[in-house]
């Protein structure tokens, strides 16, 4: 199939990676232990989803830095990528060089899953990093080691979180960014309810949609990737418990649950299956 197949993951920039990780444990999260990157700069926890996943990060300290992260940081801490899944790279490759993108050749990268225990197997992935955007940095990946990642203790979470839905891209001008967004990702655009447009892929959607149409958000500068919406097994019964006993300020919006941008700067939307 040609074109991204799903919202692989989201990627939270953090300044400090325990206080980043300590909020989503907070919203019931279960997160994977701490690892980093294969050059030691980067340390990351994940929210593993069984469609999808959400990747924390930051500097890990004593390291040389991360200029990439620090540009991200610059800006605002939040969501900084977009990973879509995809299933031949080499295909995609081609396909982005006939629509005139200048995508370099796949790589392989490696990464544990776990710091403390370096022994383990480690996840592979192979990835095409396209041409920064505005927006963010967009991935293509491929999962060679899927099952080292979506292990089955990672997978149950106190507010029953389900899948990765959805993003919202908060942007200027939204017919601008959505053909240009169509042409990366493979996919057809399609009208937004806020005003602006979607991309719906197979699994997971991207939303495009002016900065003052978020009114549950507040969006400080442009553009941003102001939020993400994260499905529930319980129609939202777990969550609504949980944001109650501890005191999360939340909406509640009909059949979605909205937690203000608290957890590392991203607006968390939950909605019932």
């Amino acid at each position: 199939m040609s074109g991204a197949t799903a919202l692989d993951h989201v990627g939270v920039v953090a300044h400090d990676l325990d206080m980043l990780a300590d909020q989503f444990v907070w919203l019931g999260f279960t997160l994977t232990p701490f690892a980093r990157t294969a050059d030691g700069r980067i340390g990351n926890r994940c929210v593993m989803l069984r469609q999808g996943y959400i990747e924390l990060m930051a500097v890990v300290a004593g390291s040389a830095g991360s200029a990439t992260l620090e540009r991200f940081l610059a800006r605002y801490a939040g969501i900084h990528v977009l990973a879509f899944a995809v299933d031949d790279t080499r295909a995609e490759t081609e396909r982005l060089r006939r629509a005139g993108i200048d995508a370099p050749p796949v790589s392989e990268l490696t990464r544990t899953v776990d710091d403390a225990e370096p022994d383990v197997p480690r996840a592979r992935f192979a990835v095409i990093p396209l041409p920064e955007q505005a927006e963010g940095r967009i991935n293509f990946v491929h999962h060679l080691t899927p099952d080292v990642l979506w292990q089955e203790r990672f997978l149950h979470h106190r507010n029953n979180a389900t899948a990765l839905a959805e993003v919202v891209v908060a942007v200027a001008n939204t017919a601008e960014s959505a053909a240009r967004f169509s042409r990366l990702v493979g996919c057809v655009v399609v009208p937004d309810p806020l005003g602006g447009f979607a991309l719906d892929l197979p699994r997971g959607r991207v939303r495009l949609v002016p900065g003052d149409a978020l009114r549950d958000v507040a969006v400080t500068r442009l553009p941003c990737i102001a939020g993400l919406t994260v499905r529930t097994a319980d129609a939202n019964d777990a969550i609504a418990r949980l944001l109650g006993e501890r005191g999360v300020p939340h909406l509640v919006c009909g059949p979605e649950v909205l937690v203000e941008p608290s957890a590392g700067g991203v607006a968390l939307r939950f909605a019932a299956e």
